[in-house]
């Protein structure tokens, strides 16, 4: 067999809990994103626009739709008889196998098949953010400096970079010091999550961590690197990197899209974004209908007005309906007279005639204040909300609701519905 020079293991494991609702039944990497893309697209398209083309997914929570979403990588050109992408969820396998407890233990877990390639290096990836990189300047930095780990990392504001892990680097990007989510940091250059290692001195730092609790990059294999090798490099990024996990990140990197001039291009020739996508009847517009700054997907039907806003495929909005701000998934449908406004509305919901959203002022979550904290109205895949209701600001649908669900034919800012059994 012929080796590898870099393979990429994906991390797609991760609930994204703070987008609530939005991934109750769904992992974080499978939920749509820009009208037609689900998020795991992106790093997915990085790798074969890299030049890599054997990608491990590590896959744990709610990995049905992502699995049959990447399938064997046809979209991506990962469909390869050696290599190509491989789905690798947890197994339970004898000692020191079971659920994934960190992103470490993720890829210790499965040396076995980083073995199979014998790489000279390793990438280690998100599956939950939304950007353009190419690995192989990043890997022509880490040769140049003969490194034994590299970084990439960008500056934030600084009133965020506790958020992060933040490295402390010299003008020749060689790490002084990483500090993993400090209260107080040193500096405002982020960690991405992403990381080329090299491959025997990666499995060395695995097996000696393998005992280690929820044994994670930042916490645990970074400071055992850089202690033993003190060889570590910041390879720094300055392009779009968007983190989408919170609703509101994740609205606005959507509205994003649909700026005259987008800080994040999805149409550019020479770096496609790929996805699998088997939706082929085309769109249609009522001579009535009114559509204005959108992302509109492919066999969706429009009858009344949208309005700066990211439709999904397969959607249908009724005749003298308004959608604005907002975003609406795959296979959604909207009857008639209804008004849309900032909602966050995931696949296959049903909603019925005259439904108004945001009415009202804002008023704090009783379902999670720290996930729910925006001027939005997020509804679960495969909800129905019923005719005739009006529904407030940072509220939360789940399920197919009834009339009796809303009080006087209202859903009061800050409320939720969640049916039994639905979360």
């Amino acid at each position: 067999m012929v080796k590898k020079e870099m393979i990429a293991m994906l991390l797609a494991g991760g609930q994204g809990s703070r987008l609530g609702v939005l991934t109750a039944n769904v992992a974080k990497p499978a939920v749509a994103f820009g009208g037609k893309y689900r998020i795991i697209d992106f790093p997915l398209s990085n790798c074969i626009n890299s030049g890599i083309d054997t990608v491990g997914v590590l896959t744990q929570y709610r990995h049905l739709r992502l699995n049959t979403h990447i399938g064997i990588g046809i979209p991506w050109d990962l469909d390869r008889s050696y290599g190509g992408v491989t789905l690798l969820p947890p197994y339970e396998g004898g000692e020191n196998s079971d659920w994934y407890s960190g992103t470490a233990n993720a890829i210790f877990q499965n040396l076995e098949y980083i073995e199979t390639y014998n790489p000279e290096y390793v990438l280690i990836l998100g599956g939950d953010h939304i950007y353009k990189m190419d690995y192989e300047v990043m890997l022509d930095f880490h040769k140049s400096r003969n490194a034994d780990i590299t970084i990439a990392c960008m500056p934030v504001p600084w009133e965020e970079a506790s958020r992060f892990g933040v490295v402390v680097a010299d003008e020749w990007g060689h790490i002084k010091e990483f500090e993993e989510k400090p209260e107080k940091p040193s500096s405002n250059l982020a960690s991405m999550g992403i990381y080329i290692f090299n491959w025997q001195l990666l499995k060395e730092a695995l097996l000696a961590l393998k005992d280690q609790p929820g044994c994670d990059f930042g916490m645990h294999v970074i400071p055992y690197v850089h202690e033993k090798t003190n060889n570590c490099y910041a390879y720094e990024f300055n392009g779009y990197w968007k983190d989408v996990g919170t609703l509101g990140s994740y609205w606005e990197a959507n509205m994003e899209l649909i700026d005259i001039i987008p800080e994040f291009n999805l149409y550019e020739e020479f770096w496609k974004i790929y996805t699998n996508n088997d939706m082929i009847t085309p769109l249609y517009f009522d001579g009535d209908s009114k559509v204005n700054r959108c992302i509109i997907g492919e066999g969706s039907e429009i009858y009344g007005e949208v309005h700066n806003s990211v439709i999904g495929s397969g959607v249908i909005i009724g005749e003298g309906s308004v959608v604005k701000d907002s975003i609406i998934m795959r296979g959604t449908k909207i009857g008639k007279n209804c008004t849309i406004d900032k909602g966050i509305i995931a696949e296959n919901v049903e909603i019925g005639d005259n439904v108004v959203f945001s009415v009202g002022e804002f008023a704090e979550s009783v379902l999670n204040p720290k996930v729910y904290a925006f001027d939005l109205v997020t509804v679960a895949e495969n909800s129905s909300i019923p005719s005739d209701v009006k529904v407030g600001k940072n509220t939360a649908i789940v399920g197919r609701t009834e009339i009796s669900d809303y009080p006087g034919g209202l859903l009061a800012s800050g409320q939720a519905i969640v049916k039994a059994g639905e979360m």
